[in-house]
């Protein structure tokens, strides 16, 4: 499987990969026992999917697994340090992190014209809608925040009415800022935009370190 991009830094691992014809996986090694059942009724592209996270994380940390809340956010077990997945075929990302992680690929696609009303926040009309890079600019904020919910979910938000991105230039997006809030707080991030082929990938970390010793785990 040859890594695409690495985006490691000293509180983890993000890489991105990209999956070739030609790779062969170990899928004894890869899907757990209670996962068999249910991976091999998968589409054939979901199951590469399933089994690329899950090969870059037996690379990574061996021995751990990725299970599953309620709300449907992965955890790593042991938890030992923070994760956050992302894929669309034929890539796919895994995020390890001693601080609070989302990362999120999107394809651009200008069918997201179709949905930009349920997801797009009423102070961020004016600058995305009737742009001439509209779709391109719907398909960041998109990415932006799904990787926020993954880093700050509730099942009581939505993406329109509690996640919030502030204007960006398709020129710069090194440090795009971006808020999740309600009527009683909000906490502000920054996310970090690379565009990989026909995608936009984004990464956002929380802005403080946990105690978790993931220098000992991570090679």
């Amino acid at each position: 499987m040859p890594l695409y991009r690495d985006y490691s830094d000293a509180q983890g691992s993000i890489q991105v990969w990209k999956y070739d014809d030609s790779e062969v996986f170990d899928e004894d090694q890869l899907i757990s026992k209670d996962d068999w059942e249910k991976v091999h009724n998968y589409h054939p592209k979901k199951k590469i999917e399933y089994l690329m996270i899950r090969k870059m994380l037996y690379d990574l940390l061996p021995g751990h697994q990725i299970l599953y809340r309620t709300m449907g956010q992965p955890f790593l077990h042991p938890k030992d340090a923070f994760i956050s997945i992302s894929h669309s075929y034929p890539y796919a990302s895994l995020a390890v992190s001693q601080k609070r992680i989302g990362v999120d690929l999107e394809k651009v696609n200008p069918k997201i014209l179709r949905i930009k009303h349920k997801f797009i926040h009423h102070s961020e009309e004016s600058w995305i809608f009737g742009h001439e890079n509209e779709v391109e600019l719907l398909t960041i904020v998109w990415a932006i925040k799904e990787a926020l919910y993954k880093l700050h979910p509730s099942k009581y938000w939505s993406l329109k009415k509690h996640y919030q991105v502030q204007e960006f230039s398709l020129s710069d997006l090194s440090s795009v800022p971006c808020a999740v809030f309600d009527a009683e707080f909000k906490d502000e991030y920054i996310a970090k935009i690379s565009q990989i082929e026909n995608y936009f990938f984004a990464i956002i970390e929380e802005n403080h370190e946990i105690n978790y010793p993931l220098q000992r785990l991570i090679k």
